[in-house]
């Protein structure tokens, strides 16, 4: 797996952050930069720390399951695809009706916005990717998404979250699918 798909992998994980920035960027009378960076902070951390655990987990299990491997990929990924587009539609990210950035709010946002991160680590133990690589394109990417999301929040309005969540999902079904096509 090259740089452009763990890219593009970061961004369809990155959407659910990149919402609740935005929602977050909502709750705040005045932005500040200091709020935007630390709310990128979490969010990229937490990123970029579950695919790394999801690796770990998914390398016990690579000589068992080597053979099906890009249908657990494919599977993985249109699921939590999937998962993205309904929750986007349904409305289903998390309001935030306050400007607070402490560790008892952002902890469960993070945690949250990165468990799809998770089971996409699983994936990568399945694949030819360099985890070091993917975890610090995926951190940056989200807290890059994140930090612009508080900005467009608190600029535009809630109009953009449902989008990003379905374009995140989109994303990652496009990945998948492209995985088992090119292994089948």
């Amino acid at each position: 797996m090259g740089i452009i798909e763990i890219a593009l992998i970061g961004i369809g994980l990155g959407a659910d952050a990149f919402a609740v920035a935005i929602c977050k960027g909502l709750s705040m009378a005045k932005m500040k930069w200091e709020n935007a960076l630390i709310i990128g902070l979490y969010f990229g951390l937490f990123q970029a720390i579950m695919p790394l655990i999801g690796f770990f987990l998914g390398v016990g299990f690579e000589g068992i399951i080597e053979n099906v491997s890009h249908w657990i990929t494919f599977i993985l990924l249109g699921l939590i695809g999937v998962k993205m587009i309904y929750e986007a539609i349904k409305q289903g990210t998390e309001e935030v009706n306050n400007d607070k950035v402490n560790f008892k709010t952002m902890l469960p946002l993070a945690i949250a916005t990165s468990i799809d991160a998770l089971a996409a680590g699983v994936t990568f133990a399945f694949l030819s990717v360099n985890i070091l690589m993917a975890i610090a394109i995926i951190g940056v990417i989200t807290l890059a998404l994140s930090i612009t999301g508080v900005k467009i929040g608190n600029v535009f309005g809630e109009k953009f979250r449902k989008h990003a969540g379905v374009l995140g999902g989109v994303i990652l079904i496009l990945i998948g699918l492209r995985i088992l096509i090119i292994n089948i």
